[in-house]
């Protein structure tokens, strides 16, 4: 006759008792960076701010890197979808635009005015 064994409980290890967790540290390559900043901003030269900083180069060195890829971006033409077709209507073509909208500048002011002035 086999007897049943008790489950054994494990103890929980502390976070102390747990070797430290290695962060490892690569700078985004030319071109991750210059997509980076592609899709945050609109203009260059902000690109060039932004690809630097990400990289920890100085801005005239990844200027270049900016312009090429500048010239080199496609305009993106807009998607179509097809959506399956019943047998008593046609396939209907879905087509998706995307717009840029203008920047909008809020002016923020210390105090609110005094109408009584």
């Amino acid at each position: 006759m086999k007897t049943a064994s008790r489950p054994v409980k494990k103890t929980q290890k502390s976070f102390a008792d747990l070797p430290p967790i290695r962060v490892r540290r690569e700078p985004p390559t030319v071109n991750e960076a210059v997509a980076a900043a592609q899709d945050l901003a609109d203009d260059v030269e902000q690109q060039v701010e932004i690809a630097a900083g990400l990289m920890g180069l100085p801005a005239d060195e990844v200027r270049p890197h900016v312009l090429a890829a500048k010239k080199a971006r496609p305009e993106r033409a807009p998607e179509r979808i097809l959506t399956h077709a019943s047998p008593s209507r046609a396939p209907r073509t879905v087509v998706v635009e995307r717009r840029t909208r203008p920047t909008v500048v809020i002016e923020r002011r210390g105090r609110p005015l005094d109408p009584r002035r």
